[in-house]
Parts: structure tokens; sequence; C-alpha cells
């Protein structure tokens, strides 16, 4: 382990500045993981052991020195799907599958392509578990008991509407302690461990002056053990994964997406690099393991991470003291947990809900009323009314059409007027003036943008309407055609074949690109259309294509003795080595 760069030239010093950072993250981690197991469905002592375990794994295997690693709000909405679809049980695999794809997309260098996102999604998408987090704790604000959670948003709200008169004032009181505590204690006292007061102040308050009057995470859910996980392997069978996969797929997602970004946001505050595909490693192996002790998905936590850097952390050795220091907390003062409320877990939660909502981002996306702001609106709906993996599967999908739609809008094919090619002289010595061939039996098109499946069928369009004016010859300077692809390619080749097999006439090819050009001959594309026919400068592909003209058919033309047709004098004497 400790041969590791991460750890390299570590002092005494350094140690103690990673056991006070340890610690001080440690104390921020824990009201954290109890309330977000407890908001994802199942009991909170599962949250306090993927604290410990994706904690300390993190450290050792990931790719930043900095990062902090547990149970994260992003994952709320999804977790609590799968409990209630599927059972507790069924989230442990989902979680040890969603693990095995982590190690894998960080094996095969993926994780550069998570950037890729757009940030119409994860902006949707992150609004949308705002929203569910938020009025999750309404229930538990209000001390209203009874509730049942429910998959759908909607039916939540039917159910707490239906039951909005059995507001226990004793909990909105505890719930509004701590909210004020939360809001006003960072602006006087920004050292103070705020979320740790704010859960031991409420609760002592509730002890003392009315006791048994709001609902506890005892009364609840039977209090926290104070022993150590147990191991147990889940039972996985091909139909659990058949059952389970997309939603594993979607917590891998969300765990690259999310501790990526906070190791980016690590990066910036400390002036170092990560290594994403070795974070993402260490996030798969956390979350293979974790389940196997209980715990629920876990990855970087942005907030956690920053409050370690703020505390004076300095390698991984942090993250492993978080977890070590939360691990005795839980085996020392698992029993005065039972004392916690729920109202004071709740204003903790939707102060996480207001802070990950980005508001203003949302805002201004749906403002520009464009693509980006129907992606924006359709992942966020999704995510709020259906479920989570919906919404980014569609999301995803709006945003690759509308970037689609985008590219192909990109693609300019203009039809131009070439200029003669071969310089000539008069008799006294100066420059002739070139003359524009406007000959219609050439077709010059400047081709422009990505000829790609989105922009191959405008690209056939345009062209097929010059072959039916039956030109002798179709030049296409592709200079600026950036990318090619199988599509692209398949309508060039079809338009090729067809000009020459019906109305006998030649497509020459100038400019092309190396990508472009290397992409064709591998296609056997470049074969088919000839060597002969491609050109370096558009000029000789004109000066080619005016000797490849029916001359017959000159006497017919209306155009015939215009200074276009004076080309024709000077392209018999064309040297052939213009030709390349």
């Amino acid at each position: 382990m400790f041969s590791d760069e991460r750890f390299s030239g570590l002092t005494k010093r350094d140690i103690r500045q990673d056991l006070v950072a340890g610690v001080t993250v440690g104390i921020v981690a824990m009201p954290l993981g109890m309330a977000f197991a407890i908001a994802s469905g199942v009991k909170p002592e599962y949250g306090l052991y993927t604290t410990v375990i994706a904690g300390i794994l993190v450290a050792i295997f990931g790719g930043s020195k900095y990062q902090i690693a547990g149970p994260t709000g992003a994952f709320i909405p999804i977790l609590l799907a799968i409990v209630l679809e599927h059972g507790y049980e069924n989230l442990l695999i989902a979680g040890f599958l969603a693990g095995i794809m982590l190690v894998l997309m960080g094996i095969f260098k993926l994780g550069g392509l998570i950037k890729y996102i757009p940030r119409s999604v994860t902006i949707g998408f992150t609004s949308g578990i705002a929203v569910i987090i938020f009025s999750g704790q309404i229930g538990d604000f209000l001390g209203i008991e009874g509730l049942e959670k429910k998959q759908y948003f909607h039916e939540n709200m039917i159910q707490l509407a239906q039951n909005i008169t059995s507001i226990n004032m004793f909990s909105v009181l505890t719930a509004i302690v701590g909210l004020l505590m939360i809001i006003f204690i960072p602006r006087f006292f920004p050292r103070v461990p705020v979320l740790l007061i704010a859960l031991v102040v409420p609760t002592v308050i509730a002890v003392l002056f009315y006791p048994g009057k709001v609902a506890t995470i005892g009364t609840v859910f039977g209090g926290i053990p104070q022993t150590l996980p147990t191991f147990s392997f889940p039972k996985i069978t091909l139909e659990k994964i058949m059952l389970l996969w997309q939603s594993a797929f979607v917590i891998a997602m969300l765990g690259g997406i999310e501790s990526l970004l906070s190791a980016v946001v690590s990066d910036g505050m400390t002036g170092t690099r990560h290594r994403s595909n070795r974070e993402l490693v260490g996030q798969g192996i956390a979350n293979i393991v974790t389940p196997l002790f209980g715990g629920i998905p876990a990855t970087g936590a942005i907030a956690r991470t920053a409050t370690n850097i703020k505390a004076g952390g300095v390698s991984p050795l942090s993250g492993i003291f978080q977890g070590v220091f939360v691990l005795i907390t839980l085996l020392l003062f698992a029993p005065y947990a039972s004392n916690i409320p729920l109202a004071a877990m709740a204003p903790i939660l939707m102060v996480v809900a207001y802070n990950m909502s980005e508001i203003k981002s949302f805002s201004h996306i749906l403002k520009l009323k464009t693509a980006d702001s129907l992606v924006l609106a359709t992942t966020f709906l999704l995510t709020v009314f259906v479920n989570l993996t919906t919404a980014v599967q569609f999301g995803l999908l709006l945003a690759a059409i509308s970037f689609i739609k985008r590219m192909s809008e990109v693609l300019e094919v203009e039809k131009v007027h070439p200029y003669w090619a071969k310089d000539d002289y008069n008799s006294n010595g100066t420059k002739q003036a070139r003359y524009g061939t406007r000959c219609p039996r050439i077709s010059f098109f400047t081709v422009a943008g990505p000829l790609f499946f989105g922009a191959a069928d405008k690209f056939e369009s345009i062209l097929t309407q010059s072959i039916n004016k039956r030109p002798n010859v179709i030049i296409l300077k592709m200079k600026y055609v950036s990318f090619l692809d199988a599509t692209g390619a398949e309508n060039l080749r079809s338009l090729v074949n067809d000009f020459k097999n019906n109305i006998g006439g030649t497509i020459l090819l100038s400019e092309v690109n190396k990508d472009v050009l290397e992409f064709m001959k591998v296609s056997g594309l470049y074969h088919e259309i000839g060597a002969e026919n491609f050109f370096s400068e558009s000029k000789y592909a004109v000066d080619y294509g005016l000797q490849l003209i029916e001359r017959e058919k000159c006497l017919k033309c209306s155009r015939t003795n215009s200074k276009s047709c004076a080309v024709f004098t000077h392209s018999s004497e064309m040297d052939e080595q213009q030709i390349s």
C-alpha cells in the first residue's frame, strides 16, 4: 500500500494532519451516513458500515489523494426504488454488480468518457434527485407517523396530503431547531462540526423536555447494533442479474460521475491531478466489498472531500482515519444513537437536497429554450415522476438525437463556379484573367462538415438534384470534411456508381483530408472511385474534368462561345503532371 506514490514522502506532521482531517470528516460523515441510509429505505447502521468500508477501500485503491467516499444523496432515489420493488437483499446484489461494472470501466480506461455526458442531463437528474430527497423528508419534519414509502413521487405526495392533519408539533419544533443551527452556526462558528451539533442539540432537547413524544431511530429501527458488520455473500443468480443489471448500471454511472467530479473539485482546490481510471477501479472495489458486509452503494462525496482538504488532509491516510474513527464511534456510542429523532435528521437531508439542486444552473438552461432545455426538462420530470433509470436513458437518448441533428445541420454542400486552373499569358507577357467555368456539363461542390449517418441523407439529396441535370462531371472539394463514417461512405459509393452506370458520368474528389482519405482506403471506397479521380488541388480536378466533357454536345449548348468555353483551347494542352 505505502509503495503508492500517493503515500510517498509523508512526515509525522503530515500523518498528524491526516489524523485531524480524518476525525473532522468522520464527525461530518456519521450523521450523513445514517440519514442517507434511512432515506434509501434501509437501516441507519448500513450507512455507517458503508462509510467505514468504502471510505477505507477508496482511500487505499482510488486515484485521488483526497477523495472521501461513502453513501451520497445522489443514490437515494435509485436505492429506494430497488428496496421497494426488489427488497434489501437485491439492493446488495445491484451494488455488487455496479462495483464490477466500475472496475471494468476503469480497466478499459473509460474514465475520460464520463465527461461527455451532457450537462443538461446531469443537471436534470441531479435536480430531480434533490426534489425527491427534499419531499421525502417532509413527513419526518412534520412528525407524521405511519407513512409508507412509495415508489412514485405522486403517490408519496398524495399520502402526505391525506395525513397532513396528523402533524406532531414536537417534531416540528425539533426539526426547526436543527434547521436553524445548520443555517446559522456556520456563519458565526465556521469550524464547529455543524451537522453533528444539529443532531446532538435537538436530541438532547427532545430527551429532556418531551421524551417519547417524537419518533426516533430506536422506536422506528430498533436502534443501532454495537457490533462489527458481519460478512455474508449474496445469492447471485442469472435471473437476478437480468433483473437488476439496468439498476446496477445506473448506480455505476452515477458513482462514476460523482466520484470523478469530486476528484476534479479536489484537484482544483489543491492543484493536483487525479487518475480517473484508477479512481473508477477503487470505487468499484469498494462497491464490490461493501455489500458483503451489508453496506449500500458508495461514491466520492464532494462535500466531505472538500471538508477533508480544508481540515488539512494531505494524503489518503485521512480517508483511512475517517473510516477507523467512524468504526470506533459506532462500537462505543451506538446505543446513544437510538435517541436521535427522525425530525432532527430531516433538515440535514433537506439542506443537502437544496445544495445539490443547482437551481441557478437549472433556471439558466431552462431559459435558453433550446434542445438542451428540452433534455433538461425531460430528464428532470422523468427522475421525479418515473425513476432515475428511465430518466438517464431518455435523457441521454434525447441528448444524442439533439447532437446528431445539430451535427447534420453543420454539413454544408455548396455549389460553386470554379476558375480555370492553368495560368496563361498574353503576348505582352502579362497574366491572362482566369475564367469562371459555368459549363453545364460540370458541377462543382464544396463539402464542409462531418459526413456521417446523420448528415448522409442531406448530402445525397443535394447531389442527386445535380445528377438529375445530367452533367458529365461532378467535382467534390472535400478539404473541409472533418469526418466520414460507414453510412456517409456508403452514400458516396452509391452516388458514384449510380452516376457512372446510369449517366456515364464521373465523380472527381479533390483536397480530401488525410483521415478521411485513410478511411476511404480502408473501406475500399478509394479503389472503387479510382485513384486517378483523386486530386491534391481543385484546379487539377477542374482541368481534368474539362477533358472528360463530351465536346460534341457543346455545339448544342446555349452557352457556346461564352468565356467559359475558351478554357477548352487550353485544357487540351494541359500537362499530365498536373494530375495527382
